[in-house]
């Protein structure tokens, strides 16, 4: 009888977790500035662009969402094509990315970055991102070509 509380209170501690983990999934995190560092020469080296805004996502061949958030990512860009400052679409692997990966504090797969057009980090959306959210995010960024 005591192990089928242990196990009801395990599942119900389990479903608690999963519940919460699921709701931050695909949710647009907006980020404090960080400080200069070799950041900045990371990103440059990675093709990240000064002057216009980025969305850098890490993927990797074998993860499966990051296909989706390929096509997602690729719509809003092209949506947002004709605006003042376009962003940039930038993927990049993570077997071939670590140190940046490192530095930009990438856990898990799929994760975007937003940038602003000096290529401060905006926003970080774990997991794949909902269209609607991309583009508010963006939309501001791509209008101005800086961050306000």
């Amino acid at each position: 009888m005591i192990a089928l509380g242990v196990l009801a209170v395990a599942l119900v501690a389990a479903a608690g977790i999963g519940i919460l983990v699921r709701r931050n999934e695909g949710r647009v995190r907006e980020i404090a500035p960080a400080p200069k560092s070799a950041r900045a020469e990371l990103l440059t080296a990675a093709g990240v662009l000064d002057g216009r805004p980025t969305v850098l996502h890490f993927s990797a061949d074998w993860c499966g969402p990051c296909a989706a958030v390929r096509r997602v990512v690729a719509s809003v860009v092209a949506e947002l094509a004709d605006t003042p400052a376009p962003p940039v679409d930038l993927e990049l692997d993570i077997d071939a990315n670590p140190d940046l990966a490192r530095e930009l504090n990438v856990l898990s797969l799929p994760t975007t970055f937003i940038l602003d057009a000096t290529g401060q980090e905006k926003f970080r959306i774990a997991g794949v991102p909902r269209s609607a959210d991309l583009r508010s995010s963006l939309g501001s960024l791509s209008v101005s070509g800086t961050s306000e």
